[in-house]
């Protein structure tokens, strides 16, 4: 079963693995499917799961809703998160205005059938709006009860920092933030991390398996595997190209090895790794089928030594990037 951790400094316990829905629920994968995944997540013992009103144009949050009407709420975490434009994708229907904020959680809480999300997190940051603003509606929102934590995603350690000190004098806490984060993207570590170990927010890291890339799947030289996310046209080929080159793919494959010598499948071994780095609270995970979910949860409680973390990085020598300044937000509003 899934082990839980503490979501930053907070008393929350998250379950280590997270299940995320992003370009899966009602995008690539059928209702029907993106339900079953939902039911077996919680069999295998996940009770944390992460969507956003920005996902589908906002039919992820609905699909996540129905998966778990008539779960016991009180055993549920869930998450949200606001900024990206949505609906008809009007000027106010984007950023972290007040107004989109006060009414995104309205509508976020109406598609999820909810009267409160655990976590309701910035998607980016909006330079377009007084950062003051946009910590007084989060504190607006946890006081009316709409969500019981305030957390970040992508936010550059300066903006935390800030970010931080105006939930701190509003009355609230920001507890985490919720970056990319992989063996083969570890931007955040020079900078991000120890801004938050500082004010004690944690990690929810998003593509532990780079997009699926870390799970070995795509080989140097061959067409990607027909139904795999590099040949998904609906988002998931745009997002995965990074990583499709076949010097990627080849240093990849050096994995292969590491994983068996430790017991692992490839995407435990990469669901491990991210676990291994004490600032982070969770690993968000995906599925287009029930059954890889039970793969994937066996990474949870894993301790990886140092031999087997000396050996993938230096299979992964030359192809990991760590520019901190890769941690970006739009300069503008997206329409």
């Amino acid at each position: 079963m899934v082990a839980y951790r503490y979501l930053g400094s907070s008393g929350l316990k998250i379950s280590e693995i997270t299940y995320g829905n992003w370009l899966t629920h009602g995008s690539q994968v059928e209702a029907d499917t993106a339900i079953a995944c939902v039911h077996k997540a919680l069999d295998l013992g996940i009770t944390s799961f992460d969507t956003a009103d920005v996902y589908a144009n906002t039919a992820a949050e609905e699909v996540l809703g129905r998966a778990l009407a008539g779960q016991r709420r009180e055993s549920l975490e869930v998450f949200t998160k606001v900024y990206w434009p949505i609906g008809p994708k009007g000027p106010n229907d984007v950023g972290l205005s007040r107004k989109h904020i006060m009414e995104g959680i309205d509508g976020s809480l109406t598609r999820l059938g909810l009267d409160h999300v655990d976590l309701y997190q910035a998607h980016r940051y909006d330079y377009e709006t007084p950062l003051e603003e946009t910590m007084q509606a989060f504190a607006d929102v946890v006081r009316a009860g709409k969500a019981l934590y305030i957390g970040v995603s992508e936010w550059t350690a300066d903006q935390i920092r800030d970010g931080a000190e105006l939930a701190r004098q509003m009355g609230f806490s920001l507890v985490s933030n919720q970056p990319q984060y992989s063996a083969l993207w570890r931007v955040i570590e020079s900078e991000v991390v120890p801004a938050s170990q500082e004010l004690g927010m944690g990690q929810i890291v998003w593509s532990p398996m780079a997009q699926g890339v870390l799970s070995g799947k795509y080989l140097p030289g061959q067409e990607p595997p027909a139904g795999s996310r590099a040949t998904d046209t609906k988002g998931g080929s745009q997002m995965i190209s990074r990583w499709m080159s076949d010097e990627v793919l080849t240093a990849v494959q050096a994995l292969r090895p590491v994983a068996e010598k430790a017991g692992l499948t490839m995407p435990q071994l990469a669901i491990a790794w991210v676990l291994q780095n004490p600032n982070v609270s969770a690993a968000i995970v995906g599925a287009s089928r029930p059954e890889q979910l039970e793969d994937t949860v066996k990474a949870s409680g894993v301790e990886l030594g140092a031999e087997v973390l000396e050996a993938i990085d230096a299979a992964l020598d030359g192809v990991i990037e760590r520019d901190p300044a890769l941690t970006v937000s739009p300069q503008t509003r997206p329409s």
